[in-house]
């Protein structure tokens, strides 16, 4: 597997062994990351990636030590630096080294992995309800995508998978659908694609915004609203849009078997064809 990795002012190709038991983010879980992609030699959206992941750095009250130029042109390094005829996932990283409940923030650290991920082929998924939900931003760093946030997602895969299923959609405090636990999620009922409006209990993922604008600037009507378990249950079309795996139906929700639909697919053709138009890195 291609990949290459970024520390203290070195390229290593191994994974480069950090924690210890006293360090902070190791058992406090003061540690954010972000996930973009590269294909083809380019990496779409890759700069609000970058963005997001000094703002999740703020709100985890940690102090970066590189700018946000600093971090996209150190993914771009890395790319550049891997075969480009593979797909990668770009994961860049700050933690704290120390602190006893808050992290001291100036022992903020950084690292870079970039890793051969190869893009799903989109065929679709199968989802359940799940048991858990979302928290509200009161109770957790919700406006971070820190590592501390996902282990009821972690649960919510195991439970769908011992149901069968490949993923969870799950709620968010109010019981209103927020997302699914890997990815954003949208549905199309009489031809209007919609996905649940941001409140703050989930991730307003890069790719679900690069979506919305690019189905708009196609005239396919989008809403952002609030959306019930029921709604999924009535709904036209289901997908997801996320990092991973860009556009994916969904062809199975709870009972209901499902097709890709043309909206899936505008969205997933849109996408690909804007990503190829983008300038390698």
């Amino acid at each position: 597997m291609h990949q290459i990795f970024y520390y203290e002012g070195e390229w290593l190709t191994e994974e480069p062994k950090l924690t210890g038991p006293m360090d902070h983010a190791f058992w406090m879980s003061s540690a954010v990351f972000d996930g973009a992609r590269a294909f083809d030699g380019k990496a779409p959206d890759l700069r609000p990636h970058c963005e997001r992941l000094m703002r999740s750095a703020a709100a985890m009250l940690l102090e970066p030590k590189l700018t946000v130029d600093e971090v996209e042109d150190l993914c771009k390094q890395a790319v550049r630096k891997l075969p480009k005829e593979h797909a990668y996932y770009i994961r860049p990283m700050f933690f704290a080294r120390r602190g006893f409940v808050s992290p001291e923030p100036e022992s903020t650290e950084f690292v870079l992995s970039v890793y051969e991920s190869p893009l799903p082929e989109g065929k679709g998924f199968s989802a359940c309800l799940s048991s858990f939900r979302r928290p509200a931003r009161d109770m957790a760093p919700t406006d971070a995508k820190a590592g501390c946030l996902y282990p009821n997602s972690q649960r919510a895969l195991r439970e769908a998978a011992e149901r069968g299923y490949d993923n969870a959609v799950i709620c968010d405090p109010s019981g209103n659908v927020a997302e699914l636990a890997t990815a954003n999620v949208w549905i199309v009922k009489d031809g209007v694609a919609k996905t649940p409006v941001w409140n703050g209990t989930f991730l307003n993922g890069v790719t679900r915004q690069r979506i919305i604008g690019l189905l708009r600037e196609a005239g396919q009507p989008v809403e952002e609203t609030t959306l019930t378990p029921a709604d999924l249950l009535s709904a036209d079309e289901i997908f997801s849009t996320g990092n991973y795996g860009k556009v994916t139906p969904m062809i199975r929700y709870q009972d209901r078997e499902l097709q890709p639909g043309p909206v899936c697919r505008m969205a997933r053709d849109a996408y690909f064809s804007w990503a190829d138009s983008q300038p390698e890195v």
